[in-house]
């Protein structure tokens, strides 16, 4: 790694994230520095049910200023990975499942060090749907699966752990 933090400034702290300044020295040896925030990693779940339909969730979004069809997931809250997939997916659609992971992606590697954890659930029993304040507005829909790979290819799945999650089980799915 040819950067070296020398000192940080905290510019902005607030319950979700926080906004650094970063005294650096790069790769040549100058100095400068690096803005970037700090937010927990997340997690987003691709949920297959028996006949091979993916669970997604559309919610709106306050930047985005429309709705967003996207894979069930979020903030991992400095819980495991693993338990926080499990934890979002109860939470926003009621279902729980085995899991197993599918990969790790660096979405924004420039502006954040946070990563997002990608499973695959499988083994699905309903339960009930927990959603915080944030969610009054979502929505679960059940797409056959190639569809949901189809609305990525299309532009209408935009969410980058979404797009990757799904493109990544789909050879591990039925056809």
């Amino acid at each position: 790694m040819g950067w070296t933090r020398t000192a940080t400034e905290v510019l902005h702290e607030g319950p979700f994230l926080s906004l650094r300044r970063d005294s650096v020295l790069r790769p040549d040896g100058s100095g400068g520095t690096y803005d970037h925030v700090t937010v927990d990693d997340g997690v987003r779940v691709v949920a297959l049910d028996d006949q091979g339909r993916v669970l997604l969730v559309e919610d709106d979004f306050y930047l985005q200023q429309r709705r967003v069809l996207h894979l069930p997931g979020g903030g991992a809250g400095g819980q495991d990975p693993r338990d926080a997939a499990a934890r979002e997916l109860r939470e926003e659609t009621g279902y729980v499942g085995e899991l197993r992971p599918l990969g790790v992606i660096d979405p924004l590697p420039s502006t954040t060090a946070a990563r997002t954890h990608l499973f695959l659930a499988t083994g699905l029993r309903s339960g009930p749907v927990h959603r915080d304040d944030t969610e009054i507005g979502m929505t679960v829909q059940w797409w056959e699966f190639t569809d949901a790979v189809g609305a990525v290819r299309a532009g209408r799945i935009t969410e980058a752990g979404s797009v990757t999650a799904l493109l990544l089980a789909a050879p591990v799915t039925p056809p």
